[in-house]
């Protein structure tokens, strides 16, 4: 690239007939050197501002990409921990099933239990009653005889 200081130190080569006026071309050419002074700054400047976004631009790309892989993982998280939730209410109402049907078989043993007892106490009072009744009639002879008597 032509630096200002090019610009400044070209000379030209000078003819005799149908020759360029030195004067303005030295004129031209200063004029020339101060436009292309402040455009050749101007461009270091902005080449300058554009490494500088540059390298923002990669950082923040490095933080973007940190925060996808932190989102990710926060969902990942929280699918995990849902899983583990489903896991552990579906154990517990399995448990909780396997209790209360253990409980069931328990009582429906009990209630087995108790009608056998109620049964075996239904003919023992129909023992007790036939015996009563065997009795009360033989006292009942015994007392018509005595009155036979």
């Amino acid at each position: 690239m032509i630096t200002p200081l090019d610009i400044e130190n070209k000379k030209f080569g000078k003819q005799m007939m149908n020759g360029y006026n030195v004067e303005e071309v030295d004129d031209f050419l200063d004029d020339l050197t101060v436009d292309y002074s402040k455009n050749y700054k101007e461009i270091s400047e902005l080449k300058s501002k554009v490494e500088e976004l540059n390298a923002s631009l990669a950082h923040y790309k490095t933080i973007e990409s940190t925060l996808q892989n932190t989102l990710l993982m926060a969902q990942e998280t929280a699918e995990e921990v849902k899983n583990v939730a489903k896991q552990k209410a579906e154990q517990m109402v399995n448990d909780a099933k396997a209790r209360s049907e253990k409980r069931v078989n328990e009582l429906n043993q009990e209630i087995i239990e108790k009608q056998k007892a109620l049964e075996d106490i239904k003919k023992q009072f129909d023992i007790y009653k036939a015996k009563m009744e065997s009795l009360l009639i033989a006292q009942l002879e015994l007392l018509k005889d005595v009155n036979k008597n």
